[in-house]
């Protein structure tokens, strides 16, 4: 599991086209990629099982519990993206709600960026 941020503070400032703004990039696939919204409600959660593909979970809202393989929890709240590799276990869990962003693919890797 890798947690890495996505806020803007993570992010870079764009001036190109006489532009302004933060661009924060997340990840580049050359394959499909599968993008869900996630909403759990206080106390919900997504049961331990294992990823049949890479899969990054964004946090855009609230925070959540998530672990891994080496079943570690770590806290997560929005601004943070958490990479499951594919066939590693992972659970998420948020006690007070959570909204989250998932993207899943066969080459999703974003340590390439």
């Amino acid at each position: 599991m890798h947690i890495f941020r996505f806020d803007k503070e993570a992010g870079q400032r764009i001036t190109k086209f006489d532009s302004n703004f933060i661009l924060s990039k997340i990840v580049k696939t050359k394959t499909p990629a599968f993008i869900s919204g996630m909403h759990l409600d206080a106390g919900g959660n997504i049961g331990y099982h294992e990823a049949v593909v890479p899969q990054l979970l964004l946090v855009v809202n609230g925070e959540g519990t998530v672990s891994g393989k080496e079943n570690s929890k770590v806290t997560v709240k929005a601004g943070d993206a958490v990479f499951w590799e594919q066939g590693e276990w992972h659970e998420t869990t948020s006690e007070h709600g959570m909204t989250a962003i998932v993207v899943e693919s066969e080459e999703l890797d974003p340590a390439s960026l």
